[in-house]
């Protein structure tokens, strides 16, 4: 029961990371107020948790007037807000060739993963300056550090949460606000399942034989799972990483510490090999 005593707010919580979070902080004895635009996975992932322990607050992390309401309802529920975990985002596809129709996803990519994050933490962080303090944690990707062709949006907003997630550690720290970032690699969640389907479907298999292809050459040789990540964020959230603020955590089971180079020589030999 780290977390016992502490009020937390989670976008993003109807599914995927946002749910495990909530029930992980939940679980860790937290109050969680969790926030979707989805009214009905809310309730799925609110009907997961313990009695007394959630409250949701269905809402568009891009409108002001939605973020007062969010934060407002973790206030009345707990008395008070302690964590902030900025889980909500959105990853579609960026093919579009109209320049207009490309500015326009560009835009909307934008707004809800960075201008999001900036909005609930511009107005969370007064009252957690107000509670003595309080611990941020935003979900970026590792698309935020390696790059991906074809996702200019997604790229830019996941590296533009990092920034601005640090640049906010170096301005809350003196008020005991500390700011961390997440970067997860390949995570089973729906949106990623939704994301690789067509792929999959194309080739005749399923999303689980995209995951081992998509992790093949990570260290770890696997996908990572929402609970994973969602321990990581109940770690931050705690008194025990008292000392981190503007840290970068990766989580993708190695693949950012590889060679491209290195890689391509090796799948070109062992191509070779499997050809004798």
């Amino acid at each position: 029961m780290a977390l016992k005593g502490k009020v937390a707010l989670i976008t993003g919580a109807a599914s995927g990371i946002g749910a495990a979070t909530a029930r992980r902080l939940a679980a860790d004895g937290a109050k969680v107020v969790i926030n979707d635009i989805r009214e009905d996975g809310l309730k799925e992932t609110a009907s997961s948790l313990p009695a007394g322990s959630v409250a949701a607050a269905v809402g568009d992390v891009t409108s002001v007037k939605d973020v007062e309401r969010m934060v407002k309802t973790a206030l009345e529920f707990g008395g008070r807000l302690d964590i902030l975990v900025n889980s909500a985002g959105i990853d579609p596809p960026e093919r579009e060739t109209d320049i207009n129709l490309a500015l326009e996803l560009w835009h909307k990519i934008l707004e809800v993963n960075l201008t999001g994050p900036f909005l609930t933490m511009r107005l969370a962080i007064p009252r957690m300056i107000q509670g003595g303090g309080g611990s941020v944690i935003n979900i970026s990707s590792l698309s935020g550090i390696r790059y991906i062709a074809s996702r200019a949006a997604y790229t830019a907003s996941k590296a533009g949460l990092i920034a601005l997630t640090q640049e906010a550690a170096v301005e809350h720290g003196p008020m005991k606000v500390r700011c961390n970032v997440i970067c997860p690699g390949p995570v089973r969640t729906p949106l990623f399942e939704k994301n690789t389907r067509p792929l999959a479907e194309a080739m005749g298999k399923d999303p689980e034989w995209v995951f081992e292809k998509f992790t093949s050459f990570s260290p770890l040789r696997r996908i990572g799972e929402p609970e994973e990540i969602a321990a990581i964020c109940s770690f931050l959230a705690g008194d025990d990483s008292s000392l981190l603020t503007g840290a970068v955590l990766v989580a993708d089971g190695g693949t950012s510490l590889l060679d491209a180079n290195g890689l391509a020589i090796s799948s070109y030999l062992r191509d070779r090999r499997g050809q004798v």
